[in-house]
């Protein structure tokens, strides 16, 4: 029997109408995406990072609503594109992360026996190398030119380890289950097992998963930008943004130049570990009655 994925997503609005924080939480990262991106659309990026010495470091005012940063660009256009970028390269990192961790987890929990020992033997390893010293080795010696090569980098070290082990496990279960010894008593194809049935009963822990893992990228990156082991340089991005409070004088004299980005990172955290609380809930309920 298969179960139709519309009701999993029923039951994670359901879970999110009932907590007002996750409502508030996804009204509001909603709100700052379609900001940064409609804005950004319209934005002229070549103008917005001109440097303008003769703005250099101006404290807010009403030509410059977040005041400026020591090349005299705007604060306020620097956010929306470093904004932009870190969006970017988080839901890039997270959607591809999860597309290969499907697909392996599906394979290792379908299969099982050789196939899974086999597999599990090669994440384990993989997922034993410390992922951060790896990114930044990796990031030192190939020096990416583009937001798509650092996502690439950290995709390809840390992006679908932790997505393949909740997938293998709740395969391992859905395998077991009637329906699928049906559909292989009837003969259809193991691929068509997978991902037609058993995957769209995967749909709110897999969901689940990518929430807190998008949560996680985000961080990742932030923290990788602000020591300066992120983004190339030119290329803004929220952490790059933050990396000026490491001066110990432009964190006292001049905090609008890293407070709103700080405060910005900070909400969208807490928007998205709002929103994930709420998906997760709905998840623990299904992974009950599985």
């Amino acid at each position: 029997m298969n179960v139709n994925s519309t009701s999993h997503f029923h039951a994670m609005w359901r879970e999110i109408r009932r907590d007002k924080l996750a409502i508030i939480g996804l009204i509001l990262f909603v709100g700052i995406m379609l900001t940064v991106y409609v804005w950004g659309f319209f934005l002229n990026e070549q103008e917005a990072m001109r440097m303008d010495f003769r703005n250099m470091n101006r404290a807010p005012s009403a030509a410059h609503i977040l005041g400026t940063d020591d090349m005299g660009r705007d604060m306020v256009q620097l956010m929306v594109i470093a904004a932009r970028n870190s969006l970017n390269i988080s839901f890039l990192v997270t959607i591809v992360g999860a597309s290969i961790g499907i697909l392996l987890g599906l394979v290792m929990g379908f299969y099982a026996g050789h196939v899974d020992n086999v597999m599990m033997r090669i994440v384990n390893f993989w997922g034993m190398i410390p992922g951060i010293m790896m990114i930044i080795l990796l990031r030192s010696l190939l020096s990416p030119a583009t937001i798509w090569g650092f996502s690439w980098i950290v995709i390809g070290v840390f992006g679908w380890t932790t997505m393949t082990f909740t997938i293998r496990v709740m395969a391992l279960r859905q395998g077991r289950l009637d329906y699928v010894s049906a559909s292989k008593t009837l003969g259809t194809p193991n691929i068509v097992i997978m991902f037609r049935e058993v995957l769209p009963n995967l749909v709110s822990i897999l969901t689940s998963g990518m929430t807190l893992v998008l949560a996680g990228n985000m961080g990742l990156e932030t923290g990788l930008s602000f020591l300066g082991l992120g983004l190339p340089p030119g290329t803004p991005s929220l952490g790059g943004l933050l990396s000026v409070a490491r001066n110990l004088s432009t964190m006292q004299q001049r905090p609008w130049q890293w407070l709103p980005p700080a405060l910005l990172v900070f909400i969208l955290m807490l928007c998205i570990n709002f929103v994930g609380q709420a998906i997760n809930r709905s998840a623990d309920a299904k992974k009950r009655s599985v």
